[in-house]
């Protein structure tokens, strides 16, 4: 017969399971409360995490004008202003010598739609220029019963885009006086804390700080790769524009999930118009590939080392982040995953049980 419950056990595990369920709902009601408030100031956040994502990419050579002795203010002016000519730079090498072979890939265009309406024609689907018409007409008739939704998505799409830019260039000066400044702030930030606090809270931000360098390094790396493998089968085969998109490439893998995508369609249209078919399904096979390739080995190995996280918990912070805040999501969900870890390894630190002294020997 088996013995009964310890009703003292049982009252203390139901009094201590309940003031444990207790404290984590305070925790979740803060982070809501605090996930809530970041929401209503993004228009601020934004610029400043992109602020501090650029100051990340560009400290190394901040600092190494400032040890041969330059002036903060003149290392941080000349860095902004290397900064802006590398991205003006990369914008002309994307847009000189696609606006130079314009002509060529509009007429690649024209014949590309030319021989996809004479295969349609053929069998086995042989579709004739009736019913293209007819496609058309009603496409068109679609369009305009449409137009107040597609005014309002141009409008928003022109809204994203303006705001894009004022976040860009509040992001560059930001960057700037973080570049001049930023060594004095953990100092500051010190002086201005009680206590215990004075010390911890530097230290985790300086912890910080060194993750959010590791996570730009990574990405740039794996932007790298993206850049090398693409770029090599669209030179193998003999596609055009070879430089512009391994650049275009690599730009575009800061921007999770939109900028591959992006990049990987101008590739595949550019092998369209300009080889034919068969080479933009390789093209499009390839860049699948590399695709896979990076969002399930080598990103994930590479972040992981970087950023001290299992490559599992990289794949599914992209995947958590996505789902909930989308593309701004993914982007942060590895950095913030990354932080999370930083902050979690320090309370540990400062929670663990000190070593037990051993008693001497009589």
């Amino acid at each position: 017969m088996s013995a009964g419950l310890n009703t003292t056990r049982t009252r203390a595990a139901l009094r201590t399971s309940a003031r444990v369920s207790g404290e984590l709902l305070l925790i979740f009601v803060m982070l809501a409360v605090t996930l809530w408030v970041l929401g209503r100031m993004w228009s601020v956040v934004w610029p400043l995490i992109v602020g501090l994502l650029l100051t990340t990419l560009t400290w190394p050579s901040a600092r190494f004008l400032r040890r041969h002795g330059w002036r903060p203010a003149l290392a941080a002016t000349v860095v902004t202003v290397a900064f802006l000519l590398v991205v003006l730079g990369i914008v002309a090498l994307i847009a000189v010598p696609m606006s130079s072979q314009t002509d060529e890939l509009t007429d690649g265009v024209a014949e590309g739609i030319e021989h996809l309406r004479e295969w349609a024609a053929g069998p086995p689907l042989n579709i004739g220029d009736d019913q293209i018409t007819g496609a058309v007409d009603s496409t068109v008739a679609r369009v305009q019963d449409s137009m107040g939704s597609i005014t309002t998505a141009v409008a928003t799409g022109v809204s994203t885009v303006v705001n894009g830019l004022v976040t860009a260039v509040l992001g560059v000066f930001l960057m700037f006086f973080f570049l001049k400044d930023g060594p004095r702030f953990l100092p500051w930030l010190a002086r201005q804390l009680p206590g215990r606090l004075a010390t911890d809270v530097p230290v985790v931000a300086l912890r910080g700080w060194e993750t959010l360098g590791a996570f730009v390094r990574s990405q740039a790396l794996v932007g790298l790769l993206d850049a090398v493998f693409i770029g090599l089968g669209l030179w193998i085969l003999g596609v055009p524009l070879v430089l512009p998109l391994a650049v275009l490439t690599f730009v575009s893998a800061f921007v999770p999930i939109v900028g591959a995508l992006f990049a990987g369609f101008v590739a595949v249209l550019i092998a369209l118009v300009s080889n034919g078919l068969t080479d933009a399904l390789i093209v499009l096979a390839i860049i699948v590939v590399v695709q896979q390739l990076e969002g399930n080995v080598f990103q994930p190995i590479i972040q992981s080392r970087g950023l001290g996280l299992h490559a599992a918990v990289v794949l599914l912070a992209v995947t958590l982040g996505g789902s909930l805040a989308g593309i701004v999501g993914s982007l942060l969900a590895v950095p913030l995953a990354a932080l999370i870890a930083v902050v979690w390894k320090y309370v540990r630190e400062q929670l663990a049980a000190p070593p037990e002294e051993t008693a001497p020997a009589p």
